[in-house]
């Protein structure tokens, strides 16, 4: 909950402006939270809604924020995807000006897909990238471009963002989920609470001195798509339809689908908790799952859930 991680995170000084290019699921998140402890903030959209502050950045046509709206810009987080070429698009367009601007810290966000396929071993930000997947080759090909830049970027690979509204719950509620099984298969994720107070960390600890290029975000418990369904599942009370096996189900899948059960790999996030000392405010899927639970507005429905992890 918002209001939960509020009280875990302290802002930055009066001085500091954030700009979050790209406010979509993790960046407004982001925004809601700086904005909660009082902090400027400034955000940008392909479209943004009426009566909203945020500007409107559109490479593709060149629409661009107003130069004087991000001089006073001191922090910032690009969520922008890259383009098909490989290309970043903040580069691209705003790279000139982004160099003018007095900034102490660039949180670029990229993927963990770019380790590639570790045959469900741990892989860590030492790990050479070896992407497997053509999405994620370009955007080892922008997080280049980033560090190529004299900006004080520091790289943050995500895994697969779940949180409120983007989780399986309702899914699995309306019978509409259809559980997958492949044995020994990991995946890693991230609680979008977890994102936002990872990125307002970094910032702090970065002033310190402590900025390593390149930082996993990631919780404590790489696990497999159907546990994690089977224990949403008991969360809302509902019964999981019977798995179907991988070689089965993937004569039905497409390729994007096919992608992202093609990469084997668990997270490391050590560097972050111990070297940098963040603490998780949801270390493992089940933590986030019942923070989903309670403002997803199943708990009216089953107000104290038994569920053993």
């Amino acid at each position: 909950m918002l209001n939960d991680l509020v009280k875990r995170c302290r802002p930055l000084s009066s001085q500091a402006t954030l700009c979050i290019l790209g406010a979509g699921f993790s960046g407004s998140h982001l925004a809601k939270l700086s904005k909660a402890l009082g902090m400027r903030v400034i955000c940008t959209r392909r479209r943004p809604e009426p009566g909203s502050n945020n500007l409107s950045f559109d490479s593709t046509i060149g629409i661009l924020p107003n130069r004087e709206a991000l001089e006073s810009v001191t922090h910032l987080v690009s969520t922008i995807p890259p383009t098909k070429e490989g290309t970043d698009p903040v580069l691209s367009a705003l790279g000139e000006l982004l160099h003018q601007l007095p900034l102490q810290w660039v949180g670029y966000f990229s993927t963990t897909g770019v380790y590639g396929n570790s045959n469900g071993n741990w892989v860590y930000e030492t790990d050479e990238p070896k992407p497997t997947q053509i999405r994620s080759k370009r955007r080892l090909e922008c997080e280049l471009l980033w560090r190529n830049t004299d900006l004080p970027v520091q790289i943050l690979r995500l895994p697969g963002i779940y949180g409120p509204g983007r989780s399986p719950l309702a899914a699995i509620h309306s019978g509409q989920l259809k559980p997958v099984d492949k044995p020994e298969q990991m995946f890693c994720r991230i609680h979008v609470d977890d994102v936002a107070g990872a990125c307002l960390h970094l910032m702090h600890q970065a002033a310190i001195g402590q900025q390593p290029k390149v930082i996993n975000i990631s919780d404590n418990r790489p696990a497999s798509s159907l546990e994690v369904h089977r224990y949403a599942a008991r969360l809302v009370q509902c019964e999981l339809p019977s798995p179907i096996p991988f070689r089965n189900a993937k004569a039905n899948m497409s390729p994007m689908a096919l992608s992202f059960w093609a990469d084997n790999r668990k997270v490391s996030n050590v560097r972050l908790r111990e070297e940098l000392g963040y603490s998780l405010m949801h270390p493992d899927f089940q933590s986030g799952l019942q923070d989903c639970y309670q403002a997803e507005g199943f708990s009216e429905m089953n107000p104290d859930p038994t569920v053993e992890p």
